[in-house]
């Protein structure tokens, strides 16, 4: 297999196995962005394989992301990537070559300039440490586990999502010129609330799954003021109808800021690339709305045919603001 994560070999060999909406999205940036950003997205997908794989206990998982931490930063071992390989089977198909492929992505990283590798790393370090709360708070097996408080997803969706909207901005702030309308300040913070968003449905629309596996994203603190906890959930999810409501709106105000974000930058590819995810993001929340997964226990998920029309969509966003303003 090439090494070079962004020869179109590679792109479309893992990229389109492990994401479906990402994989359009960086096949249409602007090709000074794609290095960057497809290594940064392996990694963060490699470190999410990682806490993921249930057939490693939490604490093993725990310890590998710490090792893949020391190996972002420099401390690359043999030893260490043998590890991670070892007790790191995912049943998906894409991600066992994600984990096996795990030398080239490295050195894929180790190829950016400077400036790129420490942006890279210090993102990484946000989103394993996000990740490792993660684990810890879910560690119990056998009783569901709900978050203690709204502090808590706000710093956990923040720490695997939001810093990635952060670093996303600087990035094109630094590549692209006049990529803003506005102050990059206030670009970087629609930057955040945009990662933000996108991660919080994605936690909205899991949350049967998630439920059944033991986790409970809605805080603890709010289940209790409407009368239910994490474990009646486990009998009654329809209980915290009245939580899961309050966060959808905040989902829906997130990515509304995301919406700002995409009107306030003039590269026509990063526009598009922006669009397609934000577009899928609110038809999930349209279809959360419409039949509610704690009443439904079903997943929500945006049809093929609407990530055909995102894409088609997002033409026209590239060139006018006039669909973004009537959204």
């Amino acid at each position: 297999m090439n090494a070079k994560l962004n020869s179109p070999k590679l792109n479309t060999r893992l990229l389109k196995a492990v994401s479906r909406s990402f994989y359009l999205s960086i096949r249409i940036m602007p090709a000074k962005l794609r290095p960057a950003i497809g290594v940064a997205y392996m990694l963060a997908r490699t470190s999410d394989t990682i806490a993921d794989t249930e057939s490693a206990p939490p604490q093993v998982r725990l310890r590998r992301l710490a090792e893949f931490e020391r190996i972002i930063k420099g401390g690359a071992t043999p030893q260490a990537i043998t590890n991670i390989q070892r007790d790191i089977r995912p049943d998906h198909p894409g991600e066992r070559t994600l984990i096996d492929t795990m030398p080239q992505v490295l050195e894929s990283f180790q190829s950016l300039d400077g400036w790129e590798w420490k942006e890279i790393a210090d993102l990484m370090t946000s989103i394993i440490r996000g990740q490792s709360m993660d684990l810890e708070t879910f560690q119990q097996s056998g009783l569901i586990t709900a978050l203690p408080d709204a502090n808590m997803l706000e710093d956990y969706i923040y720490l695997v999502a939001g810093c990635v909207g952060e670093w996303w901005t600087r990035l094109c702030l630094n590549r692209l010129p006049q990529y803003s309308k506005i102050d990059d300040g206030e670009l970087t913070e629609l930057g955040n609330n945009f990662g933000k968003g996108l991660q919080l449905v994605n936690i909205l629309r899991d949350i049967p799954a998630d439920l059944a596996a033991g986790r409970c994203y809605l805080p603890d603190s709010e289940l209790k003021n409407v009368g239910t906890s994490a474990e009646a959930l486990a009998g009654s999810p329809a209980e915290a109808e009245p939580v899961f409501d309050v966060w959808l709106h905040r989902a829906r105000e997130l990515l509304d800021s995301g919406r700002h974000y995409i009107l306030s930058i003039r590269s026509r590819r990063t526009r598009m690339a922006c669009y397609i995810p934000w577009r899928l993001g609110v038809e999930t929340l349209d279809l959360l709305e419409k039949n509610p997964p704690l009443s439904s226990g079903k997943k929500a998920k945006v049809s093929r045919g609407s990530v055909r029309s995102a894409l088609f969509a997002a033409f026209s966003v590239a060139f006018s603001d006039r669909r973004l303003m009537e959204a």
